[in-house]
């Protein structure tokens, strides 16, 4: 995910400015908010934005000093009597009338609405250059989401009355099998708006803030419609809900007696009355519930909003978030013929190799259990096993330049036995004279060994529990 990280800094500048301000006219609580949505604007340029390590240590400095300076609020405001703070605030809205100013309306409904959703703009993804060519393998998986995803939004009029297309849809199945990838190639196809978020982007530290920030990203999307909100890790978010009685609880039923006669209607009761456990929080169920609710689109229009999430744990997700998700698609580890194919991919067309045809099923046979993301590790590693060679190569040869550009003949390593060894180290090569060492099959089956699977046959053998249960093959 890129962010365009001028514009993410100057959001977080004018929250700082405006906390600045608020603080100094002593309007305290305005002042909090506006200081930790710098914060936010700051910690996501610089988790999604390009750039050197001083700047971002710079970013995450001035980050701290405004979290700090939130919390001294925060304590001054909880150590001060009510009273006292309402008389300052009285007092506040008086001096702005005499000054023929209007009573700061950045508390209202609709501006809080409007900061939420700004903050999630960042979150939509704008270089969505995937295509479902660049997917290797899970044929299964691209024909379901063709049918669940693109045919809806390229032609709308088929899906009409009681045909009505998927609201949700989860990708699971073990890390680094290309969940993500597979989900910014759906949104790449079906020309929509992508939005991209994670349990980081949606919790927050602040009361009430998390629940609205799930409301405000799927006001953003039915604005942005047809639009994917892409999920990740969704089991962070949503995990199981184990429920003890919470004051929030109590308070209601205390009203409700009061206005006896009182009929309580409680939606998604077991967000309130699951299997009690002490281990979650009341501001935790409370966001699940708000999810829940987005999700169901009670009160709103979802048509045209595709939630896409993904996880490496499907069964620790909640029951109710789980039947949300109508379609749950296993994207399982790839096989032999994909393995060999991500190996060309990973290793790159235009690398230069000595690795025979038949050498690349050579190595699907030998990964068995890898990923595609261990896949790329082991090729990477690969790639920079020429280049230590050339700090320790102590004889290079003249040989023909493989590149149409550059001098007719360069150096390249070999064996002090070779017929054309010289006796040569780097540092007295002319860079542009100087041949890249090919990658050769020793190469990739020493970083293989290197590179261990990161997922076990254990582990395997309960997505597949899970599939047979719940789910359907995606390969």
């Amino acid at each position: 995910m890129s962010i365009d990280l001028q514009s993410t800094i100057k959001k977080a500048t004018d929250f700082a400015e405006r906390a600045t301000i608020e603080d100094k006219a002593k309007n305290y609580e305005a002042a909090a908010q506006a200081y930790m949505a710098a914060t936010e604007w700051l910690l996501h340029a610089t988790k999604y934005g390009v750039m050197d390590r001083p700047m971002k240590h710079n970013i995450r400095a001035k980050a701290i000093t405004y979290v700090q300076r939130a919390e001294e609020i925060k304590k001054m405001l909880d150590n001060k009597p009510k009273n006292t703070q309402a008389m300052a605030s009285n007092e506040n809205s008086q001096a702005n009338s005499r000054n023929g100013k209007k009573s700061d309306d950045n508390d209202s409904p609709d501006s809080e609405r409007k900061r939420i959703m700004q903050k999630f703009e960042a979150n939509i993804v704008t270089d969505l250059n995937v295509t479902f060519d660049d997917v290797v393998g899970l044929e299964q998986a691209k024909t379901a989401l063709r049918e669940a995803v693109i045919l809806p939004v390229k032609f709308p009029k088929l899906f009409k009355g009681k045909r009505k297309p998927w609201a949700g849809i989860l990708l699971y199945g073990p890390p680094g099998t290309g969940k993500s990838y597979l989900a910014k190639a759906i949104a790449t196809e079906c020309k929509s708006t992508f939005m991209s978020v994670s349990s980081s982007d949606l919790l927050s530290r602040w009361l009430g803030e998390s629940e609205k920030g799930v409301k405000g990203v799927f006001e953003l999307a039915r604005e942005r419609q047809p639009c994917i909100v892409f999920i990740d890790e969704i089991d962070a978010l949503c995990g199981q809900r184990n429920d003890t009685e919470s004051e929030s609880s109590r308070r209601v039923f205390e009203l409700a007696r009061e206005r006896q006669p009182c009929i309580v209607f409680i939606d998604e009761i077991d967000a309130l009355c699951g299997q009690r456990n002490d281990t979650e929080s009341e501001s935790s169920r409370r966001v699940k519930t708000e999810f829940l609710v987005q999700m169901q689109g009670v009160g709103t229009d979802n048509a045209g909003v595709l939630v896409l999430a993904a996880t490496n744990i499907p069964w620790s997700l909640d029951t109710a978030i789980r039947r949300r998700f109508e379609q749950r698609i296993y994207i399982p580890l790839p096989g032999m013929n994909e393995r060999a194919a991500m190996f060309k991919t990973h290793l790159g067309t235009n690398t230069f190799h000595t690795i025979k045809e038949h050498e690349w099923m050579q190595l699907a046979q030998n990964s068995e259990h890898y990923s595609g993301a261990d896949i790329g590790v082991v090729c990477r590693e690969a790639l920079l096993r020429p280049i230590r060679r050339l700090g320790s190569a102590t004889h290079f040869k003249r040989v023909k330049n493989p590149e149409s550009d550059g001098p007719p003949e360069v150096w390249l390593t070999c064996s002090p036995g070779d017929a054309d060894a010289q006796s040569l180290t780097i540092d007295r090569i002319d860079p542009d004279e100087l041949c890249e060492p090919p990658v050769t099959m020793s190469d990739m089956v020493a970083a293989l060994a290197t590179q261990k699977p990161t997922v076990g046959g254990n582990e395997l053998v309960k997505y597949e529990e899970f599939t047979r249960e719940f789910g359907r093959e995606g390969s």
